[in-house]
């Protein structure tokens, strides 16, 4: 499964359905190590997999499914990451 080189729209959408799956609190030890591989393998790197560990925690202890970890992950990647892009001209 190659969750990494989605568009960034596609991203948006399966991470509010992601966090709308983790909001059902009594598949919580089911969903909690697929939501930490499933954030790992959406975003790459260093904080793809520091946002894989927050987000195994945010769904394995109780009261705190409300917290939307794919979606803050999105927009911390897409919205206020300082990451610049370069534009090559041939």
């Amino acid at each position: 499964m190659n969750l990494e080189n989605l568009s960034k729209n596609k991203k948006l959408i399966l991470g509010i359905v992601f966090d709308l799956i983790g909001m059902i609190t009594f598949i919580d030890l089911i969903w909690a190590p697929i939501s930490g591989i499933l954030m790992s393998k959406m975003y790459a790197g260093r904080h793809g997999r520091i946002a894989g560990i927050f987000s195994f925690v945010e769904e394995i202890i109780p009261g705190f499914d409300v917290i939307p970890s794919f979606t803050i992950m999105w927009f911390y990647t897409y919205v206020f990451s300082k990451k610049t892009e370069t534009i090559e001209v041939k």
